[in-house]
């Protein structure tokens, strides 16, 4: 049986190799009240802007996320894109080992997308690209750079975005040296003529891919496994692994019947990059030791973590283990911190991947719509939501009556732990959390909207490093002390 907690953990020995188009992400958040009056457009209020590294350098992300060392073989133009690349991967996981090739004749592909933060929907996509195969001596010198890598990894991943680094002499190389040691292959394919990936261990088309390459129809489940069938005797392939989107995912193994495991349930946020997160956790699964469908069930479970980010996102071995893993098991594990220490490390972990930190607070004695409203909006303004909670002393220095807390800290943690929207739980026992704030850093502090901006304890903190302070409004009729004197009124009945 194939143990995952235990084998993830040895993902630090692997070595995947990912060879593929590069691109630099751009992501513009903000609001949308008003059309122009120049022209018949929405006007977006930019709020933040996000800078990431995309394309097949964001599988190369995915795999050094889940704890693997990853060589990473692109190619970049000599232009700023190309520079601010080349200044992420520096900035990025000590496992990303980038092998970059420059080629002047060619820019970097960028991709600028406007996002809606409150709905989460994108509203206009500019794309800089030539998606025309590179020069003969770049060829060369990818081939070079992967042939070079083929020794210190256990797994390849072909990231193919039709920009033109995966050129057919750079894919017949790079499969047949790795057979040749017997790594598996694994292709994120694009284009129809899906020969030039013969000798791929593994496959990976959506529904529509898999139509247009298989010349086959595919609107019903039994469609798609005639397709991949057809598919995998084209390539040669020992599988293919068809992404349905909310349908889930399919595996076809080579004499065998297909399996279909429904998606994960998940709160869709944005569905970009979440197919080079199945990619790179099929390749470490592989490299594992994993059969097929234990990698694809994983990695359906990782794609269900994707979606929920926004943005181009990287999922880590902690956040797939939170899913696959029953969260009665993890709760108090994972996501209660039991001393500055450790909350300290987390910060620290989530800081290396450039990820947008949230704080709010409160007693949360009895958990009601109004509590729920301010997590929720919260956790959509940023990356990891940390919330601080009152300790029990605390609590009573709040003057809120002699009874409260009506719950104890541990069993208030346990449940604020249980919820989706909350990553990471911290007690404090200060009248106030501000030093719980001095030490975190949050980009983004949220308060109810009974408190007016000034009042609000670590403002100035948050402001003085660039962040925003955000006031949600609060749900009527919602307060724990008005429940509690209505129950009390009503018991006196």
């Amino acid at each position: 049986m194939f143990d995952l907690e235990k084998k993830l953990v040895e993902a630090r020995k692997l070595g995947v190799l990912c060879v593929g188009d590069l691109m630099l992400d751009n992501f513009v958040y903000g609001e949308v009240s008003r059309i122009s009056p120049e022209a018949p457009a929405p006007v977006i209020a930019v709020q933040r802007e996000d800078v990431v590294i995309g394309g097949a350098g964001n599988v190369a992300r995915n795999i050094a996320g889940l704890g693997a060392r990853c060589i990473f073989v692109g190619a970049i133009g000599r232009d700023e894109a190309g520079r601010h690349c080349r200044k992420l991967f520096a900035q990025s996981s000590r496992l990303l080992k980038p092998r970059l090739i420059t080629d002047a004749a060619r820019p970097t592909t960028r991709k600028l997308r406007f996002v809606s933060e409150h709905f989460s929907t994108h509203l206009l996509r500019a794309d800089w690209e030539e998606a025309r195969p590179v020069a003969a001596g770049v060829e060369a010198a990818i081939i070079a750079q992967a042939s070079k890598a083929l020794g210190q990894v256990q797994a390849v991943i072909l990231s193919d975005y039709a920009k033109g680094v995966l050129t057919p002499k750079v894919i017949r190389t790079v499969i047949e040296r790795a057979r040749k040691r017997n790594i598996p292959v694994i292709v994120d394919p694009k284009g129809h003529d899906y020969s030039i990936y013969r000798g791929a261990t593994l496959v990976t088309p959506n529904r529509k891919e898999l139509g247009e390459a298989a010349h086959h129809p595919v609107r019903t489940q039994e469609e798609v496994a005639a397709a991949a069938a057809k598919l995998a005797r084209l390539v040669g392939s020992e599988a293919v692994l068809v992404t349905l989107s909310e349908n889930g995912m399919l595996l076809q193994i080579k004499g065998r019947k297909p399996v279909h495991v429904p998606a994960y349930p998940a709160k869709v946020r944005d569905v970009s990059g979440a197919g080079d997160t199945v990619v790179a956790v099929l390749a470490v699964l592989l490299a594992l030791g994993a059969d097929f469908e234990t990698a694809m069930r994983t990695a359906n479970a990782a794609a269900s973590v994707a979606v929920e980010k926004k943005g181009t996102a990287v999922v880590t071995a902690a956040e797939l283990r939170q899913r696959i893993l029953p969260p009665a098991a993890l709760a108090s594990e994972e996501k209660i911190a039991r001393d500055r220490k450790a909350l300290a490390a987390r910060v620290a972990e989530w800081r290396r991947r450039d990820l947008r930190i949230g704080f709010t607070n409160g007693v949360f004695d009895l958990l009601h719509p109004g509590h729920i409203a301010v997590l929720a909006q919260a956790r959509a303004a940023c990356d990891r939501l940390i919330v601080g909670l009152n300790s029990d002393a605390s609590v009573r220095r709040l003057n809120k009556g002699d009874e409260r807390p009506l719950q104890n800290e541990k069993a208030r943690a346990e449940v604020l732990a249980a919820l989706e929207a909350v990553d990471l739980v911290a007690i404090f026992s200060e009248d106030t959390p501000l030093q719980l704030i001095r030490s975190i850093r949050p980009q983004v502090l949220v308060k109810g909207a009974d408190y007016r901006g000034k009042d609000v304890v670590g403002r100035d903190i948050v402001e003085a490093d660039g962040g925003q302070v955000i006031l949600v409004d609060l749900v009527a009729g919602h307060s724990t002390t008005d429940i509690v004197r209505r129950s009390r009124a009503k018991a006196r009945r």
